[in-house]
């Protein structure tokens, strides 16, 4: 038999796949309500605030997008609501006068460190009752499974 076409788990791939959706959807769930109830916030508002603080100078929307790996129309949309709320500000970039930067201000560098830490304590409290080797075996699993996939796309 061709080893791909040969099952190496035969269901026990799919059983993990599933339990791994159900997993990420239940976490993902109780983020964006968190973040609702807690800062009147959305999962992509957060995620879009992420990615500016993570960098050290204004980026171009293009980069934003390649970050948040989204269309460009829909980061536009979040982008007009942050700059509205004054979270984010857009800048003439000097080397290309056609573009605009993006850069958190003040407030949202402020506000995002407030929801970072309130994100990072409920992401802690949803793994509580794992212990630190299943953490650690967690990790690793995930990990492993992540740098086969790459590799995997990368031969495709």
């Amino acid at each position: 038999m061709d080893s791909r076409t040969r099952q190496p788990h035969a269901k026990q791939s799919l059983r993990v796949w599933i339990r791994m959706l159900r997993a990420t959807t239940l976490i993902e769930k109780r983020i964006r309500s968190y973040l609702k109830g807690e800062f009147d916030s959305t999962l992509p508002r957060f995620d879009v605030l992420a990615a500016l603080s993570r960098e050290q100078a204004p980026v171009t929307m293009s980069e934003l997008t390649a970050h948040l790996l989204v269309s460009n129309g829909n980061v536009t949309g979040l982008v007009n609501r942050l700059v509205d709320d004054g979270l984010i500000a857009r800048e003439v970039d000097p080397e290309d006068r056609r573009s605009q930067l993006v850069v958190l201000t003040p407030a949202g560098r402020s506000a995002f460190r407030d929801m970072a830490a309130a994100h990072e304590g409920l992401v802690d409290s949803l793994f509580a009752q794992l212990s630190d080797d299943e953490m650690e075996a967690l990790l690793s699993l995930t990990e492993k499974l992540n740098k086969t996939l790459h590799r995997q796309d990368e031969t495709e």
